[in-house]
């Protein structure tokens, strides 16, 4: 079922000058209802606190690296710390992060016994040649960058092996549609620069070595500043395939859609063509917001000032006024 939903985003009267942002989503599908205070609380965290490095740094990237960490720290979403386990009971994450201002971009897969793979993939952005790094090569380069390696089945929760149980006595052949759910974050600096940055622990049951959207630049994210930045979220293989990121921005560029215009369309058209959903946040070059999602719910947050906006369900928006040095 397609999901209509509110139009977000905008833009001072004054002026044009362009509003730094940072939004963030962690993840669409279904969320029990006990969990969702819960996921709220750790979006809107996750906005504040890259919301509070780009007004340290002045730096998109920096926000948007810094709020997916926090959710990479959240037991509550499928990344880092909360990453679901693989058929074998093992953890393997996959991250990416794009600078919008160079396209640039780092990407990792198989990464294992790291809280926070996003970092990582943007260590492959800057201390390497290579844009792509992936299981053994991965971790050579986090253990020679200093990054703490955690003690084997460290990131294996209760609540993951619980998930894993109710695979393998399911007969689904997935089971991505429920929490937790992949985490990510778009943001746009007042020099009009975006960066994007998507972090996911994968499927619930996948093989060893299953690589989905996630980390793949033009699928599971994409920045340029020519177009704007976005992070997906949902049927992995359905959303790489299609190359969702890309199309959306295809849209805003050349053919002058809004961003929640793009993010509806090709969201829509994914939908139908393949009959998996997912959903998407996105910001424009000019610093307009898209939020959408074909799924049940969507947790989402982004801080724009001293507004501090949430939503879970279709058309939700609550708002909280919110100290600048928070």
């Amino acid at each position: 079922m397609l999901l209509p939903i509110l139009k977000w985003g905008r833009r001072s009267l004054a002026s044009d000058a362009i509003l730094p942002t940072v939004l963030v989503h962690g993840g669409a599908g279904h969320i029990d209802a006990d969990k969702v205070e819960c996921v709220k609380l750790g979006v809107k965290q996750a906005a504040q606190r890259g919301y509070k490095a780009m007004l340290e740094t002045g730096s998109a990237l920096d926000a948007v690296e810094q709020a997916v960490m926090v959710l990479e720290a959240d037991i509550h979403f499928n990344a880092g710390f909360g990453s679901v386990l693989t058929e074998d009971g093992n953890v393997e994450m996959d991250a990416s992060i794009m600078d919008g201002s160079r396209l640039e971009g780092g990407c990792v897969t198989m990464a294992r016994n790291i809280m926070h793979p996003i970092s990582l993939a943007r260590c492959v952005m800057e201390k390497t040649n290579y844009r792509f790094l992936a299981g053994d090569g991965a971790m050579r380069l986090a253990k020679e960058e200093g990054f703490e390696i955690l003690p084997k089945n460290s990131l294996v929760t209760e609540a993951s092996q619980k998930l894993l149980k109710v695979f393998k006595t399911s007969n689904t052949d997935t089971l991505y549609n429920v929490v937790p759910g992949t985490v990510g974050a778009v943001a746009i600096d007042a020099c009009g620069n975006v960066a994007a940055a998507t972090s996911t622990g994968g499927l619930t049951g996948k093989l060893s070595g299953r690589v989905g959207d996630s980390p793949i630049l033009g699928a599971g994210t994409y920045a340029d500043n020519e177009a704007g930045a976005v992070s997906a979220t949902g049927h992995g293989e359905s959303i790489m395939r299609y190359n969702l990121s890309s199309r959306v921005l295809a849209l805003v560029r050349h053919k002058d859609y809004s961003i929640q215009e793009a993010v509806e369309e090709m969201l829509q058209n994914m939908t139908a063509h393949f009959k998996q959903t997912g959903g998407l946040i996105a910001i424009d070059h000019r610093g307009q917001l898209g939020i959408y999602f074909t799924t049940e719910l969507m947790s989402w947050a982004y801080q724009q000032g001293n507004e501090l906006h949430c939503g879970v369900e279709v058309g939700e928006d609550e708002v909280e006024i919110v100290d600048d040095d928070t």
